[in-house]
């Protein structure tokens, strides 16, 4: 079983990025085979900004690395690294639906919303599928709310194979888990575009000042609350031990506790969670090198999965 999955680098990964994609990312890391890239190429889509993008793509990589993910273990590479997936993604468009691609979520909801939808964000799906089908995978861990991408890749895929003969390996999303619910420090969901996150690798006194400003509600201290629909508790929740976690509970069922109290503890069960992600980090980013060298074998392993496949497609369509 092959998993391929990719992140984009559109800025520093928070813990919505982490307990909802990529821990579950490392822990399939030991199917047969895992490829994981930083997708740098979708990222052009709004980061405009020449060194922020490269300086982002290489912080992703350090992050993945600290993280958990053991380069012996899966193949990590920069998207761009494989020009081979550019090249399929030509031979994917030229027999993909317009109808298709403008029934795609992501398109729809920036023409909702009255921002301008550019090419590179209309043909979104089909570099994704290029991505996914370049390495034969047969497995895509995505959220739900990607899951019509990887349909749209299966419908890419089957179509090509009907008209050229079968080709490629039909893949599968695997939905990642999402009862980790990640609020932001507003209590909506966590993301960058909300303005609202928590980053992983923050400095340690800078993310207690953000703790210490999450909004909570104005319920009287001596009332008793009921831990699982805080987004305080929950965030607590993803951090804290088992035993922390029902102790916390059970304050809040009792009541006569300040939500201080509740963004102490949170605050300090966060610096102990990530305390070894954060020094193996601080141990990475002082030996760029040994990142490169991971990235560029990761570059090469791809490059060679991904040639195969191109070389399958153009001989089916008769390019060669």
């Amino acid at each position: 079983m092959r998993v391929l999955s990719g992140i984009q680098p559109t800025g520093r990964f928070h813990w919505g990025n982490y307990f909802g994609a990529i821990r579950q990312y490392i822990d399939l890391q030991d199917a047969d085979q895992a490829f994981y890239f930083i997708a740098n190429l979708h990222a052009l889509t709004t980061v405009r900004e020449p060194q922020k993008l490269h300086e982002l793509t290489f912080d992703a990589a350090i992050d993945l690395l600290a993280l958990g993910l053991d380069p012996q273990r899966a193949v990590l590479f920069v998207q761009s690294d494989v020009p081979q997936v550019s090249e399929l993604c030509w031979l994917l468009m030229t027999g993909a639906p317009l109808g298709l691609l403008e029934r795609c979520h992501a398109y729809k909801d920036k023409k909702a919303k009255g921002v301008t939808a550019d090419a590179g964000l209309f043909t979104y799906p089909v570099l994704m599928a290029a991505d996914i089908l370049a390495y034969d995978s047969d497995v895509v861990p995505v959220g739900q709310d990607q899951d019509q991408h990887i349909e749209v890749c299966r419908d890419l895929a089957q179509s090509f194979n009907h008209h050229f003969g079968p080709t490629f390996v039909l893949p599968k999303a695997k939905i990642l888990d999402s009862s980790a619910k990640v609020p932001g420090i507003d209590g909506e969901k966590m993301s960058k575009s909300y303005n609202n996150t928590l980053e992983i690798f923050d400095d340690p006194r800078a993310q207690r000042k953000k703790i210490m400003r999450i909004t909570t509600d104005s319920r009287p201290m001596e009332a008793p609350k009921e831990p699982e629909t805080d987004h305080l508790y929950q965030l607590f929740s993803l951090v804290a031990t088992d035993a922390e976690r029902a102790d916390m509970a059970a304050l809040y069922r009792r009541g006569g506790f300040g939500y201080g109290e509740v963004k102490k503890a949170l605050a300090d069960a966060a610096e102990r969670y990530f305390a070894a992600a954060r020094a193996r980090r601080a141990e990475l980013e002082a030996h760029p090198d040994q990142v490169r060298e991971v990235l560029a074998a990761g570059a090469s392993r791809a490059r060679t999965k991904a040639a195969e496949v191109l070389q399958r497609v153009q001989k089916a369509c008769g390019l060669c």
